[in-house]
């Protein structure tokens, strides 16, 4: 086994700000993939280290050493921003010590992670997230909602909304790390794991894509493999 991972989904007020409690429990060591979501983590990782992970533009590979139980909360777009502290396009693509974030909140939470078993650490994150009292950004979070659709754009998005594309970028950069083209395309990916259809250029169009060349492009620039590659390593990564 190389890991066993397990989401929980969030209910009550702070759904609004996390889209759930994850943990994954490690088998043998190995690189994990993580590829964008539009989504910050906040991921405790043990031996006191806990860390924020920015929204990701391209394909990252994790080291997971064996044996380690790695717990975090998933951030909603329209609530990293609020929820950090921060710009939210100063953490893109990167993944930086809480403790620079959060400060002495940080290192109080490292604490109680330290000292709490496995099962509760999820409860802590959620409820460190929560005593924030962060409001998730409104425009954002519906300018998410519809730029998940299939094909949308980001100018009939901004249209829709009432607001400029340059407020919507402004905005979106700020809650999320990076504009509203690059959610879209995040949302296209999603869609296109989600989606079944009989043949690849049959997922392309229900996912949103312009073509199955399109897709091919977006898929690999955005997990570094090719479509059928990357749906067979999804179907693996519970082995």
């Amino acid at each position: 086994m190389t890991s066993q991972y397990r989401e929980d989904v969030v209910s009550g007020p702070v759904a609004s700000l996390v889209a759930c409690v994850w943990e994954q429990r490690v088998g043998r060591r190995h690189a994990q993939l993580v590829v964008p979501d539009g989504c910050l983590d906040l991921i405790w990782l043990g031996d006191g280290d806990l860390v924020v992970a920015g929204a990701d533009t391209g394909p990252r590979l994790v080291d997971l050493p064996a044996g380690a139980v790695v717990a975090g909360v998933r951030l909603r777009p329209a609530a990293a921003g609020a929820v950090l502290g921060w710009h939210a396009a100063e953490l893109r693509d990167r993944q930086v010590d809480a403790a620079d974030l959060w400060g002495r909140q940080a290192l109080r939470l490292c604490e109680t992670l330290d000292m709490s078993p496995a099962e509760f650490r999820g409860r802590h994150l959620l409820e460190a997230v929560s005593s924030r009292g962060a409001v998730p950004d409104a425009l954002v979070q519906a300018a998410a909602r519809c730029l998940a659709r299939p094909r949308a754009r980001v100018a009939a998005v901004a249209a829709e909304l009432g607001v400029s594309e340059r407020q919507l970028h402004r905005r979106t950069v700020a809650a999320v790390g990076y504009g509203p083209k690059m959610l879209a395309r995040v949302g296209r990916l999603r869609r296109f794991v989600r989606l079944h259809a009989s043949d690849l250029s049959g997922r392309a169009l229900l996912a949103g894509y312009a073509s199955q060349a399109h897709m091919n492009d977006e898929v690999r620039r955005l997990t570094g493999m090719t479509p059928v590659r990357f749906l067979e390593a999804l179907g693996g990564a519970s082995a």
